[in-house]
């Protein structure tokens, strides 16, 4: 089982719109990120978000590519940025099938070393916004390992 673990797409300033949804830059970043995942064959059974706007929206536009018909959800707990990365570790461990998380900085990164090296204080991915990072699940079922990342600005303007 593969979990693809995102940051959500560049978002507009607080003073501009407090809700933050994505700019321009950001929804054309998450596109092109959507249409290169779904060249190479990504399909996933659920995307899930924190339920903040930009993090939404990301979601969507990720699920409209790689899990049409496929019902995208809030995850009440776990997923906002100061959040601690167990509860999240452990709703993902219980899931089958490829599945997408799209959340926020530095919970990410914190739940990525949690998942991978056992501890959420370690620098194992920098996130820009609108990147991806792959993990798969081990062999036997238990650990994670880091498979790839990828980020907006390597896919060209």
């Amino acid at each position: 089982m593969r979990v693809y673990i995102v940051r959500h797409g560049n978002a507009v300033d607080a003073e501009q719109n407090p809700t933050r949804p994505l700019s321009e830059r950001g929804r054309r970043d998450v596109q092109r990120m959507a249409s290169f995942l779904g060249r190479a064959q990504v399909r996933v059974v659920r995307v899930v978000h924190s339920g903040k706007t930009r993090a939404a929206q990301t979601a969507l536009l990720l699920a409209e590519v790689l899990g049409p018909g496929k019902l995208v959800e809030e995850m009440s707990l776990g997923l906002n940025p100061g959040d601690e990365p167990e509860p999240a570790a452990k709703a993902i461990q219980g899931w089958t099938g490829d599945s997408m998380l799209v959340g926020h900085l530095p919970h990410l990164g914190r739940l990525v070393a949690y998942m991978t090296a056992g501890d959420d204080e370690k620098q194992i991915v920098d996130f820009a916004t609108g990147a991806v990072a792959c993990l798969e699940r081990g062999d036997n079922g238990n650990g994670w390992r880091l498979r790839w990342m990828m980020e907006p600005k390597l896919l060209g303007s």
